[in-house]
């Protein structure tokens, strides 16, 4: 669905992503991971094409440079950390935001736009906010409201870098499920993560950045050794492997 070719992105004289290639396949969950400063967003935003980038993105086979933005936001749906969020929007009026790429310029919203809308607030139990402002809502409530902005666009890949900020362990788990059931119809997933734990139990294929460039990747199994986690966060942790699933414990010194 989506495939990086010697993906390189700077800031100045500065390298944020070195040399990056990567693919990741149609209903698949790729996790970059890695250190503060590896050049995990930078990586993310390139795909989104919102950063200026060297080297190709290709989506569906298609250079992303040579689609229009419109069309490659009926492709590509994007999930920021620190999203814009007007204070005053409901959140319904905020999540209908996410078919404007179906919208023609001088058109409005149709019977379709509005159920796709209402699909999202569905999905992450958001129904009960839907005449709520965005400046009333919690920080976690209000990252809710901002994927189903995302699901609402109804691209079949999903772009989401932290998903899981500022929301407690059961909203966590919620997304995370929520997100891996879409994958079912075909969603291309590719995330960031902090949560390594997380990374671990649902991206089946985790690339570690450091410094801008690949220094591992594979399956949680292959890419969360001790000596990776000790080597590129400076962490003294414990690995435990349970049931095909990777848990990364923390050790105090």
């Amino acid at each position: 669905m989506i495939e990086t070719r010697d993906l390189w992105v700077r800031f100045g004289p500065v390298a944020a992503v070195r040399g990056l290639t990567l693919r990741a396949e149609t209903g698949g969950w790729t996790a970059l991971i890695g250190p503060n400063g590896a050049g995990k967003t930078s990586a993310l935003r390139a795909l989104a094409g919102l950063v200026s980038y060297q080297g190709k993105v290709l989506v569906d086979g298609r250079d992303a440079r040579k689609l229009g933005r419109r069309e490659l936001a009926r492709l590509v749906a994007f999930v920021p950390q620190k999203p814009e969020t007007p204070p005053d929007l409901t959140v319904a009026e905020y999540v209908l935001l996410g078919r404007t790429p179906h919208i023609s310029y001088l058109g409005g919203e149709n019977r379709s736009d509005r159920e796709a809308a209402a699909r999202a607030l569905r999905r992450l139990e958001l129904e009960q906010f839907a005449e709520r402002p965005l400046g009333s809502l919690s920080g976690g409530e209000l990252q809710r409201a901002v994927l189903a902005r995302a699901l609402a666009q109804e691209a079949p890949l999903l772009l989401l870098d932290e998903p899981t900020t500022s929301l407690d362990l059961g909203r966590q788990q919620l997304v995370l499920e929520l997100i891996d059931t879409l994958r079912g119809d075909g969603l291309t997933v590719v995330t960031t993560m902090h949560d390594l734990t997380l990374a671990g139990q649902y991206a089946e294929r985790l690339i570690l950045l450091d410094a801008g460039s690949v220094v591992a990747e594979g399956s949680a199994a292959e890419v969360l050794s001790a000596p990776n986690v000790a080597a590129h966060y400076g962490a003294n942790v414990r690995v435990m492997e349970e049931d095909g699933r990777v848990f990364v414990l923390p050790v105090r010194r």
